[in-house]
């Protein structure tokens, strides 16, 4: 189990009960099913992401119109350097991604997953998982 800040759990709690509808649907609509585990809003070091895949090692990243402030992108940005030095992979798609491209959104998903994953073959293609 990777190490977390025991103090956003009840964060966690809160956004997993409060998800976007972009979140709703990459979670409904893909993740959910998805024959590896996938988590939602869990804490990892001091941050909360997204959604995780602890077999895969992925982190899955939706990012919504606030996140593309200078601000925003640095801190981003040094979420994503803290991610990766625990190993992980982190895969970032926009609120837009979901929206106009969410089929090109999981493949993607399952081709990092399937490269991450020895042995592992992924969602069959034309399965209607997506």
């Amino acid at each position: 189990m990777k190490p977390y800040n025991k103090s956003n759990i009840p964060f966690a709690r809160k956004l997993r009960s409060n998800m976007t509808p972009w979140e709703r649907k990459l979670w409904y609509d893909f993740l959910r099913g998805y024959p590896l585990r996938f988590q939602r809003q869990k804490p990892l070091g001091n941050y909360v992401a997204d959604f995780y895949c602890a077999r895969g090692r992925l982190v899955v990243e939706l990012d919504g119109g606030g996140h593309y402030t200078p601000e925003q992108r640095r801190h981003d940005t040094a979420r994503t350097r803290a991610l990766e030095m625990q190993g992980l992979r982190v895969l970032r798609f926009s609120n837009l991604d979901i929206d106009r491209d969410f089929y090109s959104v999981c493949e993607c998903i399952d081709r990092a997953v399937k490269s991450s994953v020895s042995g592992y073959s992924g969602v069959a293609a034309g399965s209607g998982d997506a």
